[in-house]
């Protein structure tokens, strides 16, 4: 689920562009495959195709029946299972045992598509779409909503009729980052590859460049930001100044936030020094939801280590097994 973020703005971009172009959704799984219910991938925008639901080895014939979907503006439908013995070696030697059901939606049928993807990144809501055998397709983001009538294809595989699909994609997770340092270029892009919306908070001369890496860059303080964004905006927030007095203003200030997942860069020796000069009440905030030092040890030193176990802490927090 991480790429749909790469997937969704792609899409509304190539709808402005006028691109022949299909989004495949997966409908429906059996057994055991490589995607569930709720992958995506796009085929024909300019960009080429953004987003897998196998290793590599469906994606040529999905290329092509997407082709035919943009191109007579109609619903494709694919079932591919792979369940008998002789798929293991045979037709497409996928080595699973299980069964996909796909539909192939043509881009320039979705009127209004741009507009629900941008409410999505803003985050006014998850992503609902309800979709039919017979073409009726509805779309919900927040208090948007569309709704279309599709021709479809001839249905593969055991569909019926009045089979129908509902998939929710929640909005893409938020995080802030105080400070920027050497992690930032290899962290905010990682980070925004997974499908996080980043916000960067630095007001320091040497590092402001670094906003770029950011979705949004803030030059102000860790209050006013916070303030800025709203107590429930983040899903997570990173202290990462490589600064004692700014880490304790970042702090102090999260700690009367709804911040679920608090990340404090640093040994525990620092984190004890920090807490010496926060006020009891902040401490007692923090706590429950503070990861000091943050990140997973994988191992490595140097920056880009730190960036990647920074990274994996957060989605294994956002996304649990």
């Amino acid at each position: 689920m991480s790429s749909q973020r790469r997937i969704l703005e792609t899409s509304a971009a190539a709808h402005q562009r006028g691109e022949s172009a299909a989004l495949a959704i997966v409908v429906d799984t059996e057994g055991s495959t490589y995607v569930r219910p709720g992958a995506m991938a796009l085929f024909g925008a300019s960009s080429g195709q953004v987003g897998w639901l196998s290793g590599g080895c469906l994606e040529p014939e999905i290329e092509r029946r997407a082709h035919a979907a943009a191109l007579q503006s109609r619903i494709e439908w694919m079932d591919v299972d792979t369940r008998d013995d002789e798929d293991l070696i045979a037709g497409s030697a996928l080595g699973c045992r299980g069964r996909l059901h796909l539909a192939l939606l043509p881009l320039a049928a979705l009127a209004g598509w741009p507009h629900l993807i941008e409410a999505w990144l803003q985050r006014r809501g998850p992503l609902q779409l309800s979709l039919s055998s017979q073409g009726d397709l509805q779309v919900e983001v927040g208090e948007l909503r569309q709704r279309w009538r599709i021709e479809c294809a001839p249905m593969e595989g055991p569909g019926a009729p009045g089979d129908s699909w509902r998939i929710e994609i929640a909005p893409p997770p938020a995080l802030v980052v105080f400070g920027a340092g050497p992690e930032t270029p290899t962290l905010l892009p990682l980070l925004r590859s997974l499908g996080w919306m980043t916000t960067l908070v630095e007001r320091r001369a040497r590092w402001l460049e670094q906003a770029q890496y950011a979705d949004t860059g803030l030059e102000t303080t860790a209050e006013s930001a916070l303030l800025q964004a709203g107590s429930q905006a983040f899903d997570a927030a990173l202290v990462m100044n490589h600064n004692f007095e700014l880490d304790r203003e970042a702090l102090l200030a999260l700690a009367s936030s709804a911040t679920p997942f608090v990340g404090l860069l640093g040994p525990v020796r620092r984190r004890e020094d920090l807490f010496r000069v926060l006020p009891p009440a902040a401490r007692e905030a923090l706590v429950p939801r503070l990861h000091s030092p943050v990140g997973l040890k994988l191992g490595g030193q140097g920056p880009e280590a730190i960036a990647l176990s920074i990274a994996a802490q957060l989605q294994a927090y956002r996304f649990p097994q």
